[in-house]
């Protein structure tokens, strides 16, 4: 799956920030722009990883595909 990510290198410090516009607080950083690019990627699959949920006895959990 492919994601649109948004570099931007500090003037400050040189390091990159990056960010997943479509994963709204989905952002990482790198001293390098590759090393940036690596972290956004655990971030994002971080992201989308589900989260436990706790369910009563009577509901029915389901995967869909989109």
């Amino acid at each position: 799956m492919k994601w649109r990510v948004i570099l931007e290198q500090d003037a400050e410090s040189g390091d990159w920030a990056v960010w997943c516009p479509e994963l709204p607080g989905c952002t990482s950083a790198g001293e390098t722009e590759e090393e940036a690019l690596e972290n956004i990627r655990e971030a994002i699959a971080l992201y989308l990883q589900p989260d436990p949920i706790d369910l009563p006895p009577q509901a029915l959990s389901r995967e869909i595909l989109v």
